[in-house]
């Protein structure tokens, strides 16, 4: 798993293009203050470990969202990070599982429209835990 993680003074997302057949169709668009998000990549050598991935991704978010004084987590399927690709139900099994844990433990959270390429603007500072990434 590759976590890539940015505290976004501001957020904003729109549907553009569905990159999954079969996922519902979403017209879409929203915007985060003060969030962390997290840009997620999972890797088929992930999917013999998801409970372990799972646990390692929850404690990663939430140690950065106390760094960055945030209490807000948005979660972002960003299969960019690397040339594998973990299998998308198990991948979207996943990002629903952490969200139950961060809403949980006490976390706004949220995810951008799975399956879909997304029209971004984000504003983040330039600070030292601003820009985190983390390989598992």
């Amino acid at each position: 798993m590759r976590l890539l993680m940015l505290y976004c003074s501001r957020f904003s997302y729109r549907t553009s293009v569905k990159g999954l057949e079969n996922v519902e169709e979403v017209q879409e668009e929203n915007t985060f203050e003060n969030a962390l998000v997290g840009f997620i990549h999972i890797e088929p050598e992930d999917e013999q470990k998801l409970s372990a991935i799972e646990t390692k991704l929850v404690k990663n978010l939430k140690w950065a969202a106390r760094k960055n004084e945030t209490n807000r987590i948005v979660l972002h399927s960003f299969a960019h990070l690397s040339e594998k690709k973990g299998d998308p139900e198990v991948t979207k099994k996943l990002f629903n599982n952490a969200e139950e844990r961060l809403k949980s433990a006490g976390y706004e959270t949220a995810q951008t429209p799975f399956g879909y390429f997304l029209d971004i603007d984000v504003q983040a500072p330039g600070h030292s835990f601003a820009r985190l990434f983390k390989e598992f």
